[in-house]
């Protein structure tokens, strides 16, 4: 089984920003395999179905961005889960807008969502898809910007980011993550 958590703030006022790429893409690997992401424990929305063959799980933390970790350590105590059974997606503002970068393991940067992820889970060790949101504008405060709402006809690229970021989680589930990275991590599969 694997357990797929995408990285978000709830709530309707930060549904379409930056820093809920995580949530997005959640919602869209949901939509194409018809899981509902809708159970309220493990201090998030949670959805259970099958990709690929897989049995997974879907989930959006509700315990807000820099609190992440709380969540993921609950589902992974519960479910008794390895850290490599864990995918974790997420914004990067080190990324141009749509591009998708897959590790295996690596450090947070100066994304506080991954750090709080870190820190409860005890490793680096763990799948990451990192959606591009590109950097924020000159004068522009970092929380600003990744609070920032998105628009398809504005941030057309990001949109794509998503779309290719759920592909991408599905070809992991089939083919493993040494050939999604092949794949996905070239700069021109925006």
């Amino acid at each position: 089984m694997k357990i797929i958590i995408g990285l978000g703030n709830p709530g309707k006022e930060y549904a379409a920003t930056r820093h809920n790429m995580g949530f997005m893409a959640i919602d869209r690997i949901a939509q194409k395999a018809g899981i509902d992401v809708i159970d309220l424990k493990h201090k998030g929305l949670c959805g259970r179905g099958i990709i690929g063959g897989e049995k997974v799980i879907l989930v959006k933390p509700q315990t807000y961005m820099n609190n992440s970790g709380e969540c993921v350590r609950e589902i992974m105590d519960y479910y008794k889960a390895d850290p490599s059974d864990i995918i974790v997606i997420y914004d990067d503002i080190d990324l141009n807008p749509g591009q998708l970068r897959i590790r295996k393991s690596g450090s947070a940067g100066s994304h506080n969502g991954m750090k709080s992820v870190i820190r409860y889970m005890g490793t680096t060790e763990f799948p990451r898809v990192r959606i591009g949101v590109g950097d924020k504008p000159e004068g522009w405060d970092l929380a600003d910007y990744v609070l920032s709402h998105i628009t398809p006809e504005a941030d057309g690229e990001i949109v794509k980011g998503i779309a290719k970021a759920a592909e991408a989680v599905g070809h992991m589930l089939a083919e493993g993550i040494d050939d999604t990275m092949n794949i996905y991590n070239k700069t021109d599969n925006i």
